[in-house]
């Protein structure tokens, strides 16, 4: 017994020992850092909860480009944090409502707007335009810089072209009424910002004059001079509030329309003076301040010298520039008086003691208004505390805006670690050219929108780098259209294969190696396209991999229609899925869309597809069918009738036919203007197709006539007419010595026989085939 149990328990199966698959390092995310200049692996300091603020818009003027290329960057990064890596942000932005920019800005609309009620008379309102062209030839003289000075320039001309019809006017003596016209009519309505290359301006209603009247373009000049009048006797604080309150609210339009997630929390300066106070005073009881004529100065060298601390962390080869540091005070606080109330040129204003004509607040340091850079870091230091994960803005805040921040906020917080991460979003220039508000050649956002759909813009800025310049231009809005075409196609053709009707088995079909490969390839794509966002959120090499991954989709479903099969819906479906997935995290699909971009814009409750796609499909069905009969009997006008609802009416509607030999038709709606130019282009392709192929005929025939004329000539006359080459010939007609009357070299003369003998076989092929022996 004991032998037998022995033998059973040594034939005892087990399970053999199990070896884990070793796997791959997961990627990490890594951002572009500002304090570093790194791309660091990003790690948030409470788990998954990011803390961010962004910095917003100061509220005097149109938003415009520049915002955009800020604000949809920073949206895309949100998106792709909270809604790819699945982070829980807490996303802040300000809105700055209290600035010299706004005060200057609001003054001179109120006084402009008075002078204007006031209704100067035309040799009154000339006099005042001259005196006001004063300060600005001043300017002109002293100004250096050479974009500015063009700028002034620019200016200063336009005034004195628009003066030159008030100026005739009173000299020729001409009635009142065209006098006050000429001074006071408002001009035709122009597109608001730059002149650039692409941008438009409409031509004047009939009627109008071509030169806008005087008081209109000698707005700014005006503007100007009555500020430096009469603006320190604005004393109501409402004016300075309506300005920023209206700009506000078309910032958030502007916003809205981009398709621009609204921050979680939004705060103005106006809503939190006492904090700023309170921050603005825990800053000098920690001894990095001092009160110095009623304001407050941040003490750079105090807080650089300080153990712990370090004063110019994003751009330290920058500190000490006074011109970058005098812009960030602002062009009301940059007086000898206010400069010589600092310890040194470094500091930079916490609290501005205000000056008549100025909105103030009480402190106690006396009435004034909070510093530019102070703003930010008592809203954030509210909000997140002593510390958050991102800050964000434009590359051109980094100094002095951010970097005054970070020293105010660890001076308040004492601590060295305000920001973990600091992005900053590139430039943007329009078609190559610098952009700036300040020099009054920009393109507002409202101007874009009327030229390209939010999603063509998004597409656009997807398609760079987000901290890098980007060039807005024709040829980078062309490629976000062709893009946004490529994929559409895309998406149009995996619907029409997916309205096929199938049973529910039947979508499940055996997978041949073409399958196999894309499906390979899919997952190669997804592999590429979660390296290229952990790579500092690329969504430029995303879009490539997006491109490709499409690309060979299209080629397996040509292959499967060249052999009359249909490709496997499954598979294309979920990589149409995908897709879509990636361009809703991006912002590019602006709602709910199962598959591909949605049909009616934007904001449209109607599942328009759903709602049209069976009636269309129907009619499109029942157009074939009438094709065929008409085909089978030659009836060539129903074909005609046929061509033209495809052609004509449908594309009217925003629904697009493609017949395709052998197979159903494919009904596909498509954005309307997308069809009607796509028919221009059309037509102008076939227009230049006829045009070409006439001028080919043309030369054809020329080329006919000159050879047939060439044919007529005998060859023993063919050299004759070139006296200025030969002076004698033989009995042939072969020269036999040039001009010169020197006999021909041997080379020559066998040169110029073997073209008589070939003149002699054009002209006897002509004999030949002309009529009546070739007689004329």
């Amino acid at each position: 017994m004991a032998g037998s149990s022995a033998e059973q328990s040594k034939g005892r199966r087990t399970q053999p020992p199990w070896t884990p698959p070793a796997g791959t390092e997961p990627c990490k995310l890594r951002l572009y850092n500002s304090l570093t200049r790194n791309k660091d692996v990003f790690v948030p300091q409470n788990g998954r909860r990011v803390t961010w603020y962004c910095c917003g818009p100061t509220v005097y003027d149109a938003s415009h480009m520049g915002h955009a290329r800020s604000y949809i960057s920073f949206d895309i990064l949100r998106r792709v944090l909270r809604d790819y890596f699945q982070f829980d942000v807490f996303y802040c932005m300000n809105i700055t409502d209290i600035d010299d920019k706004i005060i200057r800005r609001a003054r001179q609309n109120h006084l402009f707007e008075q002078y204007r009620e006031q209704r100067p008379r035309p040799a009154q309102l000339l006099q005042d335009v001259r005196t006001a062209l004063e300060p600005l030839a001043v300017k002109l003289r002293e100004t250096a810089d050479p974009d500015k000075k063009q700028m002034l320039e620019r200016m200063q001309r336009a005034v004195q072209v628009a003066a030159e019809p008030l100026e005739e006017a009173l000299r020729s003596d001409l009635a009142a009424e065209e006098v006050d016209r000429r001074a006071q009519m408002p001009p035709p309505e122009p597109s608001r910002g730059a002149r650039w290359p692409f941008s438009f301006t409409p031509a004047p209603p009939a009627g109008r004059p071509l030169q806008p009247a005087l008081l209109e373009e000698a707005r700014d000049v005006l503007s100007d001079w009555l500020d430096a009048a009469l603006g320190s006797g604005v004393t109501d604080n409402s004016i300075f509030s309506e300005l920023p309150r209206f700009w506000e609210a078309e910032f958030h339009r502007d916003m809205a329309a981009l398709n621009v997630l609204p921050p979680d929390v939004l705060t103005r300066v106006s809503e939190y003076v006492p904090e700023i106070v309170r921050f603005v005073q825990k800053i000098v009881d920690n001894g990095y301040g001092y009160v110095s004529n009623g304001s407050v100065y941040f003490d750079t060298a105090k807080f650089a010298s300080s153990e712990g601390h370090s004063y110019g962390k994003l751009v330290p080869e920058a500190v000490g520039d006074q011109q970058a540091l005098q812009e960030g005070e602002g062009d009301l606080s940059v007086s000898a008086e206010r400069l010589s109330e600092k310890r040194s040129p470094n500091d930079f204003a916490l609290w501005k003691a205000s000056k008549p004509g100025e909105p103030s607040w009480p402190c106690p340091w006396g009435k004034g208004r909070p510093g530019w850079h102070i703003e930010c870091s008592a809203m954030a230091g509210t909000l997140l505390g002593a510390s958050m994960d991102i800050h964000g803005g434009g590359f051109d805040l980094r100094f002095p805006h951010h970097d005054n921040e970070l020293a105010q906020s660890e001076a308040h917080f004492e601590n060295d670690c305000w920001v973990r991460y600091f992005l900053h979003t590139g430039h943007l220039t329009i078609a190559g050219c610098k952009m700036s508000k300040s020099l009054k050649n920009f393109i507002t956002i409202k101007d874009a929108l009327r030229r390209h759909s939010a999603r063509q813009l998004r597409l656009a800025f997807l398609m760079h780098a987000w901290k890098d310049t980007l060039d807005y231009s024709s040829n980078t809005m062309e490629s976000a259209l062709q893009y946004e075409k490529f994929m559409n196609e895309f998406f149009l053709n995996v619907k029409d294969l997916l309205r096929a009707p199938v049973d529910v088995t039947g979508q499940f079909e055996k997978w041949e190696e073409e399958e196999a490969a894309l499906n390979e390839s899919f997952y190669d794509k997804k592999t590429a396209v979660h390296e290229a966002l952990c790579d500092n959120v690329d969504t430029r090499t995303v879009l490539e991999e997006m491109r490709a991954l499409v690309s060979q989709c299209n080629l397996y479903m040509a292959a499967r229609k060249a052999a009359r099969r249909r490709p496997n819906r499954v598979l294309l479906e979920s990589i149409a899925r995908y897709l879509t997935h990636l361009l809703q995290i991006f912002g590019a699909i602006e709602e709910e869309s199962s598959l591909g971009f949605p049909v009616g814009g934007p904001g449209s409750s109607l599942n328009l597809e759903g709602a049209v796609m069976p009636y269309l499909q129907a009619l499109a069905e029942f157009r074939a069918g009438v094709r065929t009969i008409a085909r089978e009997r030659h009836v060539p006008e129903v074909l005609q009738l046929s061509d033209a609802l495809r052609d004509d009416i449908l594309p009217e509607l925003g629904v697009r036919l493609e017949d395709h030999e052998g197979l159903p038709t494919v009904v596909k709606l498509v954005d309307r203007e997308t069809l009607l130019r796509e028919r221009e282009e059309k037509k102008r392709a076939e227009e230049e197709k006829r045009r070409k192929k006439e001028e080919a005929a043309r030369k054809r025939q020329e080329q006919e006539a000159a050879k047939l004329a060439k044919m007529k000539i005998p060859p023993s006359e063919m050299f004759l007419s070139e006296g200025d080459k030969y002076s004698r010939f033989d009995e042939n007609g072969l020269p036999t010595h040039d001009t010169e009357g020197k006999e021909l070299s041997k080379g020559q003369a066998k040169k110029l026989r073997k073209l008589f003998e070939a003149q002699q076989k054009l002209h006897a092929e002509y004999l030949q085939t002309a009529p009546c022996g070739g007689a004329p």
